[in-house]
């Protein structure tokens, strides 16, 4: 089992390095490779002037921005970290009255509390679920909301998984309570619903460990392998055990609860809100370098959405953006970059030709960029899966794709898409392969987002590069959102070698 970094290929942030440079850039300058030829684009304001050709006033010549310490602090202390400190904080002080035998209600209905604490951790990752709040988001308030209102919305959306984390560590802690209980009145419960418990309480704790930050950081294939697995095998013993408990009755020993009683009680309905649906489907695989698998599937897609992929039905599941020219096309695609994970490196190694896949699609951050007037998306390498069907379907995005060798790393199926969707006037491609270097990135970001009038910035890219851009936005006033990286820990990011 590999033990490698996170997997950034997973994450769709893999940044590709190759031998050659093939790709021949409007956008760009050879003599001057800091420089970037941005067209002029038409005012989101009806009356104002058009821009004329000068480009606007640039940054001084590898000027680094240097984020204060609480600016630092505002990005690690994200809107992930305030839902988990509230919904932690609430649930312990609830179990703690609890304990103090102050809360009546905890004691007489404490799987209530257990399954609706893993009902919401699960609903938080469920796709239907996450579906149902960007369509409402973005129906109710494009465009026309105050934009603060819209960044807030786009910050909530994107930072669910603190309410997912907090709930799950609640449920955990809730269930332990409500076993303890029973094991105190045992001559009341049959042996059955005592071992259930146990053993129900037992996998939801491996579940928890294989999913911690340090797990995922540095033990990726433990993490998905093990986190996936006995989260399903969790779902099926909680199943068991509330259906035992449901069915028998403490007042006279017998299981002589009838099926409609069962089906009243508010723990089966936790239950039935945390089963959801995958299926296996066919796949073509493309693979236009050996480092790169492009996965295609039959329909189109809307933009923003990611896939979550395995090779088996209950072990693992990668996600990855999804790119699609929109809902008529006939096929969308996934771009896998290998790194580390064992997933990735079979997709090019032993390509499948059926793979499982979720019945339904869940939305990532772009889902929400119907609500602004213009905006920059910009990725390094694999991050372009997770960024182009946006500039695909937008006219109102302008792409800025960091790689190596993009056309001949990516193949032709990815070139075309971006040569055929995404006009000069709002693509920059820098291949560093090519120009000889790395990009000075907030040089041209901001020099991008003058000239675009856009509203916020989506990044797709690997730590380092994600660090440096937010930081640099969050110090320049720009609104920013960026790959989320909640492992990593407040001595880190506040780490001198940063930007």
């Amino acid at each position: 089992m590999s033990h490698a970094p996170y997997g950034d290929a997973e994450k769709g942030t893999l940044e590709i390095t190759s031998t050659k440079a093939t790709v021949n850039h409007d956008l760009t300058n050879e003599e001057k490779p800091a420089e970037i030829d941005v067209l002029p684009v038409k005012s989101l304001k009806k009356d104002a002037p058009v821009p004329t050709s000068k480009p606007p006033a640039r940054l001084p010549k590898h000027e680094k921005i240097k984020a204060s310490n609480y600016v630092l602090f505002i990005i690690w202390y994200n809107a992930y970290r305030r839902f988990f400190t509230v919904v932690f904080t609430l649930n312990f002080i609830g179990l703690s009255v609890a304990i103090a035998d102050r809360w009546p209600y905890a004691r007489q209905y404490p799987s209530a509390l257990v399954l609706g604490n893993l009902n919401f951790a699960v609903l938080m990752r469920n796709e239907v679920f996450g579906r149902i709040l960007y369509l409402f988001v973005n129906t109710c308030f494009a465009k026309w909301t105050p934009l603060w209102f819209r960044l807030g919305c786009t910050s909530t959306l994107q930072h669910l998984g603190g309410i997912h984390s907090s709930c799950a560590i609640s449920g955990i802690a809730w269930f332990i309570f409500m076993v303890v209980n029973q094991y105190n009145a045992r001559h009341l419960y049959s042996g059955p619903i005592l071992g259930f418990g146990v053993f129900t309480v037992m996998l939801l704790f491996i579940t928890l460990v294989a999913g911690l930050p340090w797990v995922r950081n540095t033990h990726h294939n433990v993490f998905e392998r093990n986190h996936r697995f006995f989260g399903w095998s969790s779902l099926i013993s909680t199943w068991i055990y509330t259906l035992l408990s449901n069915i028998y009755d403490v007042s006279d020993g017998r299981w002589d609860h009838t099926f409609v009683y069962v089906i009243r009680q508010q723990s089966f309905w936790y239950n039935m809100g945390m089963t959801t649906c995958t299926r296996k489907v066919q796949v073509d695989v493309e693979l236009p370098s050996p480092k790169v698998a492009v996965l295609r599937f039959e329909r189109g897609m809307q933009q923003g959405l990611l896939a979550r992929i395995s090779r088996t039905a209950i072990m693992e599941y990668h996600a990855f953006g999804i790119i699609s020219e929109g809902r008529h096309a006939k096929y969308h695609c996934l771009i896998c970059g290998v790194q580390g994970c064992d997933f990735t490196k079979s997709l090019v190694n032993d390509p499948p030709r059926m793979i499982w896949t979720r019945e339904h699609k869940f939305a990532g951050v772009s889902n929400t960029s119907t609500l602004y007037k213009r905006g920059i998306r910009i990725c390094t390498g694999t991050g372009l899966g997770a960024a182009l069907s946006t500039c695909i379907q937008s006219p109102d995005w302008y792409l800025i794709w960091i790689g190596s060798d993009q056309e001949k790393t990516f193949g032709p199926t990815i070139s075309g898409l971006i040569h055929r969707h995404v006009g000069p006037e709002r693509l920059l491609l820098w291949d560093s392969k090519e120009r000889g270097r790395r990009p000075d990135t907030m040089k041209i970001l901001k020099e991008a987002y003058d000239y675009w009038q856009a509203e916020v910035v989506f990044i797709t890219s690997n730590y380092v590069g994600n660090a440096e851009i937010q930081q640099g936005c969050k110090a320049l006033g720009i609104p920013a959102f960026g790959t989320l990286w909640d492992f990593v820990s407040l001595a880190v990011f506040f780490s001198p070698s940063l930007p």
